[in-house]
Order: C-alpha cells, then sequence, then structure tokens
C-alpha cells in the first residue's frame, strides 16, 4: 500500500509540471512513458515527445522540472529523469543529471539559461488562466468595477462551483510561481507585468489575452495528434 501512496504522490508531483508553450501537464499529455520507484526510494521517469525534433529547451524545461518537482517529495532519495527517441536525449538527459544550464547541455549555441523563456511561458499561462477565470466570473455577474479592484483576498474568499473553483485553483497556482511571497491584499487581477487593469479597457485587455488561450489551445491540439501518429507508428512497428 505504501508503494501505491509514494507511486501516487510522484504522479501528482509530476501533475504540476507543464508543457511550457501550451501550460498542459506532462501526465495529462501522456508524455511521461515509465515510473519506477525502487526499494531505496530512487525514482525513474521516462519521457517522450511529440516528435523526435521537439525543441530541445522545450524538452530540457520539461526534464529539469520534473526533476525538481519530484525532488522536492521528502522521502525520495534520488530522482532520474530520461527523455527518450529525440534527437538531443543524450545532451539533455546528461546535463539535467548534473544540474546544469541549458547553455552547459548546448555549449556555443546559446550565452543565455533558460530563465527568459521560462518568464516568457510563465507569462503566457497566468494570462491563459486568467483568461477563463475572468470569463466565467463575468458570467455569474461579477463587472469590470469589482474585477479591476477585487484584492486576491476576495477572490480566494468567494463561493464558487465546481468550475469555479477549478479555474480559481490553477489561477492561484501560476500567480504563486510568478510572485512567491505575494499578499493577500493584492490586487487579484493585474497584467502579467503587474500593471493595473482599466474598467473602461477591460473587454479590450479580455480580447488580447483570449488569443494567447486560442494559441495555445491550437498548440495542445497539434502536440496531441503528432504524439498519437507516433504511438501508432509505434504501435505498427511493434506488431
Amino acid at each position: 500500500m505504501a508503494c501505491l501512496d509514494r507511486r501516487e504522490e510522484v504522479w501528482s508531483a509530476l501533475d504540476a509540471v507543464t508543457d511550457p508553450e501550451i501550460d498542459e501537464s506532462v501526465v495529462s499529455l501522456d508524455f511521461v512513458t515509465e515510473l519506477k520507484i525502487d526499494s531505496s526510494n530512487r525514482v525513474e521517469i521516462e519521457f517522450r515527445l511529440p516528435t523526435y525534433w521537439c525543441a530541445p529547451n522545450f524538452a530540457f524545461l520539461m526534464a529539469s522540472d520534473m526533476r525538481d518537482a519530484v525532488t522536492a517529495l521528502e522521502w525520495v532519495r534520488d530522482v532520474s529523469v530520461r527523455l527518450s527517441d529525440h534527437f538531443s536525449a543524450d545532451l539533455i538527459n546528461r546535463s539535467v543529471a548534473l544540474r546544469q544550464d541549458f547553455r552547459d547541455a548546448f555549449p556555443g549555441e546559446t550565452d543565455d539559461d533558460l530563465s527568459a523563456i521560462r518568464q516568457k511561458f510563465l507569462g503566457q499561462a497566468f494570462e491563459r488562466r486568467q483568461e477563463l477565470l475572468l470569463q466565467y466570473l463575468m458570467a455569474r455577474g461579477y463587472g469590470p468595477d469589482w474585477i479591476v479592484r477585487a484584492s486576491l483576498s476576495e477572490l480566494i474568499g468567494l463561493e464558487l462551483d465546481q468550475e469555479g473553483v477549478g479555474l480559481r485553483n490553477l489561477y492561484l497556482f501560476i500567480l504563486r510561481r510568478m510572485d512567491p511571497n505575494g499578499e493577500e491584499e493584492v490586487l487579484a487581477f493585474t497584467t502579467a507585468n503587474k500593471g493595473p487593469l482599466d474598467n473602461q479597457d477591460l473587454r479590450a485587455y479580455l480580447r488580447k489575452i483570449a488569443a494567447t488561450r486560442r494559441n495555445a489551445e491550437l498548440n495542445g491540439f497539434i502536440c496531441r495528434s503528432l504524439l498519437s501518429e507516433r504511438v501508432k507508428r509505434e504501435s505498427v512497428r511493434k506488431s
């Protein structure tokens, strides 16, 4: 039973790791192909992306995030994350195991680590989740005046149905990633750069961030389609 509980803990930790481009869990996307926990509490994770040529910076982000998410579990002694069937798998796997930066995995190809691109995709995830929550709230009578003035504590205190609680939790999760020390009396809704919203321009702002959501959803559809085709081809080869 303890073993099953620990597997569930690992899966739960992995579920919080997202594909940075589409802001969806690596678990829901079926990227994780193997999970092992040995008697010494060492965890081995193998994952695969939709194509052999997926961007190595995205692959590196996911591999390092999976490693860090599972390492954070108190009982875990060691974590091994292995990317398979990818043109840069050897470089990425070695660098993630050594806890190096992306620029160490690909020397001479970039002068930067991935902090800038991580912040870019955090901002896009913020807009996507915020837009879904705002559309939900506005459909239930919360108008622009309330939205631009509501504090984080007011948002947390709202009595919502199951759908609303889920959307709020997703939004709060990304808020805490962007600002771990944020106070509950700050504004609940701002731009990704912490700028205030204007009740007169809220509709235009929503149209802008809705484009971020639609782009992510399209990329997610493409991603799933490519992975499905890859799995079919592999099944044919094995049969």
